[in-house]
């Protein structure tokens, strides 16, 4: 009984973590860089923030069923799918959460409530040595 508790536990996990789809439109000159790791991509909520000058990657868009899907999960998933393109920062551009009555009607029709968000992956590139 443990074992297949455990099982149907890691495939819930795994059903979860891959409810978030992010897709991305590479931007500027396609040049391309080696990948990052996801935990090196910093998060910033506007250009303002970013440190110092930077190159725009990609076009980042994620979506998920509000139901299987958080928005610290789809953060992860768009800053793995910047990383793997060589960004090392998103730039949050837009979150959208479905309203109380969509995650009603979601829930009373079977069909899904979708959370959005849009980001840009940028390059940051390192400060210059005086």
């Amino acid at each position: 009984m443990k074992k297949n508790t455990l099982v149907i536990l890691i495939i819930s996990l795994a059903f979860v973590t891959s409810c978030v789809s992010v897709n991305a439109t590479r931007l500027g000159t396609e040049s391309y860089r080696q990948p990052v790791p996801t935990d090196e991509v910093v998060v910033y909520r506007t250009a303002d923030q970013v440190p110092g000058k930077y190159e725009e990657i990609a076009l980042l868009n994620a979506k998920g069923d509000s139901a299987w899907s958080s928005e610290s999960g789809m953060f992860k998933k768009m800053k793995k799918r910047a990383g793997q393109m060589g960004a090392n920062a998103i730039i949050l551009d837009a979150v959208s959460e479905p309203s109380a009555g969509a995650k009603i009607a979601g829930a009373i029709f079977g069909v899904g409530a979708e959370r959005k968000g849009k980001a840009i992956a940028i390059f940051v590139f390192p400060p210059e040595k005086e």
